[in-house]
């Protein structure tokens, strides 16, 4: 049944009369009164009682009228909503990040966004790398930010930042007086890592590997700041990202920048280019194309 002609049920039935209505609707009378008996035998009923001067609806009329009446509205609502969402005025993206890059992308990325399009809700998922790869994949979360996702995975990307990882040692350190540091300086350092699972991590480990030795690793923790609160307590060095660092503030701290290798820490963010990307996702990612720039993000400390 065409909406339209549910207007034309409306008319008839505010106006009691099929020339009024026909007039009012800018059409002939007999059109009118074809396309409504048309309309009554698709519902097969009676909805218009004609043997008065004044057109009344039957009572399958009057139910018939109310219903319309919902299903015009509920169609008009879909409209509005569906245009909410074309405009981002409504709607919900879910991104997942390794604890140590929230810090990083909540404040240069997801802040500034959400005050252009503040109805606009983010659901953040604090996972690391790999779960987050594996969520973005099977549909759990919309976006990721990841370090070097696999390539063959069936990611969409999109560079982010490109940084380094710094060294953080104890103030009293004797490094510490003779920047910059080479990898193979920290072969008999106590190691203060990352928790298995996180990017940082597995670049650190295969870092070291290259420069000639396994590092030992003196504790372990999925949060920045207690692996500096270590450094500060003197329980061993830490290699941080860059964007992190600028973020130290404890005076028995030092940061120095790395040397052969330089260890990279890039940021990349993911989706699922098999599945749908919605309207809130393409203005998401051309905000992240803005904001990183085209060097994807420079040193911060």
């Amino acid at each position: 049944m065409d909406l339209r002609n549910l207007t034309y049920l409306l008319e008839v039935a505010k106006l009691q009369n099929f020339t009024k209505a026909a007039e009012a609707l800018h059409m002939t009378q007999p059109t009118l009164s074809k396309l409504v008996r048309s309309m009554e035998e698709e519902l097969g009923v009676t909805l218009f009682d004609r043997s008065g001067k004044q057109v009344k609806l039957t009572d399958a009329g009057s139910a018939a009228i109310q219903q319309i009446h919902h299903i015009l509205q509920a169609v008009n609502d879909l409209y509005i909503t569906l245009d909410d969402v074309s405009q981002l005025k409504t709607g919900t993206l879910t991104i997942g990040l390794p604890p140590v890059i929230s810090s990083v992308f909540f404040p240069r990325v997801i802040a500034p966004f959400q005050k252009l399009y503040p109805r606009l809700q983010f659901e953040m998922v604090e996972e690391g790398a790999k779960n987050v790869e594996q969520r973005v994949l099977n549909g759990s979360i919309d976006l990721g930010v990841v370090i070097s996702p696999d390539e063959e995975a069936g990611f969409g990307t999109m560079p982010f930042i490109r940084q380094q990882l710094a060294l953080v040692l104890h103030r009293s350190h004797p490094l510490a007086e003779h920047p910059p540091v080479k990898l193979a300086d920290l072969s008999r350092e106590p190691f203060l890592m990352f928790a298995k699972g996180f990017g940082v991590r597995h670049h650190v480990l295969e870092a070291c590997h290259q420069a000639g030795f396994h590092p030992l690793i003196a504790h372990e923790s999925s949060q920045w700041d207690l692996l500096v609160e270590m450094v500060a307590a003197e329980l061993g060095v830490a290699l941080l990202p860059e964007a992190i660092c600028s973020k130290v503030v404890n005076p028995d701290v030092r940061v120095l920048p790395m040397t052969n290798p330089a260890i990279p820490w890039n940021l990349v963010v993911i989706w699922n280019k098999e599945r749908y990307v919605s309207y809130a996702m393409r203005e998401f990612l051309r905000f992240v194309e803005q904001t990183s720039g085209p060097a994807g993000g420079e040193p911060v400390c």
